[in-house]
């Protein structure tokens, strides 16, 4: 067995839609992760020299023709190894174990894991706790070498470990918040099984992407894409501190944004950074570029190809500016492309499919890899202030992909107004810091209603409020009766185009948290 010297954990990621939170699990932990495609080379691995690997989830099933697998022996590296759902089928058929497709043995959700050997990877864990499933494919032939550790009600080898190496499976998902005491068995791994430092933080991510920016961006200026909400914003400061005046930081407003967001934006760098600010008003070009567009894809990318285009035109009067640097998030990069392995196109994000091929400036993404509330984290070990930092995210498209259907400067000035209502009732009543995200969706239905004793046919306006940790999954919150009805009530009566307002129950999955 080799040295260990790397103290971090390594994913090889199969295209799950949740590499990311094993990743983001590990973090909190304390000890660093990184992600590489499941098809990455030896050395590259080796290189990081890691104190154990752990092999995701996957889309795709080891029974495929083609089967995805890592281009070298993982299992000859000399550190500790756990495969998840596809990770842990992969390693029994390399093991040669059996791995069936058996529609009766299908699990997906919550289910209770029984604990049935004593293993370090259980340590301090409760039997019959509920776990996380998703997979058709199940073990039905155990692998050379291992024993049996857990099971569930139809999954009868949810859990094995070989006898002699470190070697561990899970058929389940610890990584995500419905598989309880999840953190615990991934610390055991990374902790006590690797023997991997907790000494991972924030601070230490800003001195290393720091160190990161300047040897990779140089002398070269960088334009950075201020949105108004807290990614982009969070972005700018930590290029401010790592390259200073090689910042070039644009606002552009696009007429789809929030009710004053351009002052609130420019006042906010100002007073609090001291940084100097260029406000592009682009509200002609987007609306013609989105004239008669209903498709949701299409105007996403209509959005971000025309948010490029300024910035670029931008970029022409500056030689020296090479760089545009986006606060892409994992959530907006994993719906929206394959990252890292085959994981499945839900949306296209603007920062990320709405990108001409032929851009002329290089992207620069640091938070790529990161989640909303850790970029939160380094917000506010940056100085960001508090209330900035609550703010719920708002979409990069902003009210484009809002004002459902076609887009028009009347639309989104309807819709804007109605978001305003709701986000002050929320204030109002002291819910807005309990919910993650909330937001008005101005629907293409047109609906019979009455005020004053006169007909009216106007729009329907959707409430959305819901609950989450980190984007990938959410709950709708339950806002009183009460509050929906001022709310409710508030919009009628003030927003002319509004006769009608509804709340939206959907969690997700099964939808998204944006309409579009």
């Amino acid at each position: 067995m080799r040295t260990r010297l790397g103290n971090k954990i390594i994913i090889l990621d199969f295209g799950s839609q949740y590499t990311q939170l094993i990743a983001r699990k590990i973090r909190e932990i304390g000890v660093n992760a990184k992600i590489y495609p499941y098809h990455i080379a030896q050395n590259v691995i080796t290189g990081e020299n890691p104190n154990g690997i752990i092999l995701s989830g996957s889309p795709k099933s080891v029974n495929d023709a083609e089967i995805i697998t890592p281009s070298f022996n993982v299992f000859e590296l000399g550190v500790p190894i756990l495969g998840i759902c596809y990770g842990m089928q992969f390693t029994a058929k390399f093991f040669e174990g059996k791995v069936i497709n058996d529609n009766r043995r299908r699990e997906y959700g919550r289910t209770n894991l029984r604990l049935f050997a004593h293993s370090p990877l259980f340590a301090g864990m409760e039997d019959n706790k509920i776990v996380w499933m998703s997979h058709g494919d199940s073990i039905k032939v155990m692998p050379t070498g291992f024993e049996l550790i857990g099971k569930s009600k139809t999954c009868s080898v949810a859990a094995i470990v070989h006898k002699k190496k470190q070697i561990y499976g899970v058929q389940f998902h610890p990584e995500v918040n419905h598989t309880e005491e999840g953190n615990i068995l991934l610390k055991n791994f990374a902790v006590n099984i690797c023997k991997c430092r907790t000494d991972w933080t924030t601070a230490n991510f800003i001195k290393t992407n720091i160190d990161a920016i300047r040897k990779q961006v140089g002398t070269d200026k960088v334009i950075c894409a201020l949105s108004g909400g807290v990614d982009s914003t969070v972005l700018a400061v930590l290029l401010h501190k790592a390259i200073g005046d090689q910042l070039l930081c644009f606002h552009v407003d696009s007429g789809l944004m929030r009710t004053d967001e351009s002052k609130t934006i420019y006042k906010l760098f100002k007073e609090n950074f001291d940084m100097h600010i260029e406000v592009i008003n682009g509200q002609e070009e987007f609306f013609k570029a989105l004239k008669g567009v209903s498709d949701p894809e299409k105007k996403r990318k209509i959005i971000g190809k025309t948010f490029i285009n300024l910035f670029e035109k931008e970029a022409v009067k500056r030689a020296d500016c090479k760089w545009l640097a986006q606060g892409t998030l994992y959530p907006d990069v994993i719906e929206s492309v394959s990252v890292n392995g085959p994981s499945q196109t839900i949306k296209s994000h603007h920062n990320v499919g709405g990108l001409p091929k032929k851009m002329k400036l290089k992207v620069l993404e640091p938070f790529r890899e990161l989640f909303k509330d850790e970029v939160r984290s380094i917000g506010r070990e940056l100085g960001v202030p508090e209330w900035f930092i609550k703010r719920h995210p708002f979409p990069g498209p902003g009210l484009g992909i809002r004002v459902l259907g076609a887009v028009s400067s009347e639309k989104v000035a309807v819709l804007q107004k109605a978001d305003d209502i709701l986000l002050d009732e929320l204030h109002k009543y002291n819910l807005y810091d309990a919910i993650w995200q909330a937001f008005a969706v101005l629907l293409p239905v047109q609906s019979v209603g009455v005020m004053g004793d006169e007909r009216t046919y106007d729009y329907t306006c959707a409430i959305r409020a819901v609950d989450a940790v980190d984007g990938m999954t959410a709950e709708f919150h339950r806002i009183p009766y009460d509050v929906l009805d001022a709310i409710s009530t508030r919009i009628c009566n003030e927003v002319r185009g509004i006769n009608r307002v509804v709340y939206d129950i959907t969690s997700k999955p099964p939808g998204t948290i944006e309409w579009e």
